[in-house]
């Protein structure tokens, strides 16, 4: 079975369509670089707090998703049996903290978890989490959620986690419940569409002003992508065509203004220092672009990914550790780069 992923991988890249740069070819079967990459990776999961070692609270959420992916790709338990220990060590919490934008992740995660085993326990995590995150919603700045329980700051990331948690669940429920979570989406997604925070080059910035207004601070990779996993969605639940519009508006906007002369995407912080939240960032990006791809393919975005997917591998150390520098060169070692750089080789196989 993997000998045959891996051979329909190297044939689907040596076939990819020249886009704005030279198709690229494989030089070995992904299938390999997603084993040896997850493998790596585990070497940080900490079984005793079901946490990844180096990493921050949220950033083990998008580990853990990475690593379910790899092992549905694979065919292998890995991400279920560190997911369910995960989950026991950690239940206590209901993964709730003073960040909604952490709960929009785990609860990502557990739909994740609940799509790969079916358990319901998972998809309850998730509703939880989402209903929580709907308390910090309110009609300051005429709507959307907070970014924490301080409630100082309306920002991107937790309304597009928001949007992408409703959505999700509105596709996995039946009845009132999936009718509530659909309203959900549809009022978060009118209310982020009417803020500014896409701003004229169609990036999302980071926030707003304590006037409400866009703050024009950075265009993060990740804020260009989990609302294009959000709006895919929707789309699914309405058939809306403007959705993907404006999710194409915002993917096309980062393929071309957050890579460089080679297609390699980056983080705007690579030129100075980022920090181990950032380093999380542009593997969101690529994941959300898959999902995207599955309402709208285009073969733009199986040219992007597997393009950087192969920048992401020729830049490994011999221990298989991934950087940040997805176009080299290799900087060091954590589970936050490990598994942000997963997300794209994991995506790279999905697409093609």
């Amino acid at each position: 079975m993997l000998s045959r992923l891996g051979a329909l991988l190297c044939v689907a890249l040596s076939a990819l369509p020249v886009t704005a740069q030279a198709a690229p070819t494989a030089p070995s079967p992904a299938i390999k670089w997603i084993t040896e990459a997850s493998a790596t990776l585990d070497h940080w999961y900490n079984p005793d707090d079901g946490r990844y070692r180096t990493t921050n609270w949220w950033n083990s959420a998008n580990a853990l998703q990475a690593q379910l992916v790899a092992s549905s790709l694979l065919g292998n338990d890995l991400g279920e049996k560190r997911a369910a220990n995960t989950y026991d060590q950690n239940i206590g919490t209901s993964f709730r903290n003073d960040y909604y934008d952490d709960e929009g992740w785990w609860g990502l995660t557990w739909l994740q978890a609940y799509d790969q085993t079916g358990e319901k326990r998972y998809l309850v995590a998730a509703e939880s989490l989402f209903t929580d995150m709907a308390g910090g919603w309110d009609l300051t700045c005429g709507g959307g959620i907070w970014w924490s329980r301080n409630r100082d700051y309306k920002n991107a990331i937790p309304n597009e986690l928001f949007l992408s948690l409703a959505a999700a669940l509105a596709l996995r429920t039946a009845g009132p419940a999936a009718a509530n979570y659909k309203q959900w989406a549809l009022l978060e997604w009118d209310w982020f569409a009417h803020t500014d925070m896409i701003n004229a080059q169609g990036l999302v910035n980071d926030g707003l002003t304590d006037d409400c207004k866009n703050n024009g601070r950075t265009t993060w990779t990740y804020n260009q992508g989990v609302v294009l996993g959000g709006l895919a969605d929707l789309y699914r639940l309405t058939g809306r065509r403007d959705l993907l519009q404006s999710a194409t508006s915002i993917a096309n906007a980062a393929m071309t203004k957050l890579t460089d002369g080679n297609g390699v995407l980056h983080e705007p912080c690579e030129a100075q220092r980022c920090d181990v939240d950032q380093t999380q960032f542009k593997g969101i990006f690529v994941r959300n672009l898959v999902a995207l791809n599955e309402v709208a393919p285009s073969s733009t975005y199986t040219s992007f990914t597997v393009r950087n997917a192969l920048a992401v591998w020729r830049t490994r150390n011999q221990a298989y550790q991934l950087g940040l520098f997805w176009s080299g060169p290799f900087d060091l070692a954590d589970a936050s780069r490990q598994s942000s750089a997963l997300d794209c080789l994991n995506s790279a196989l999905r697409l093609s």
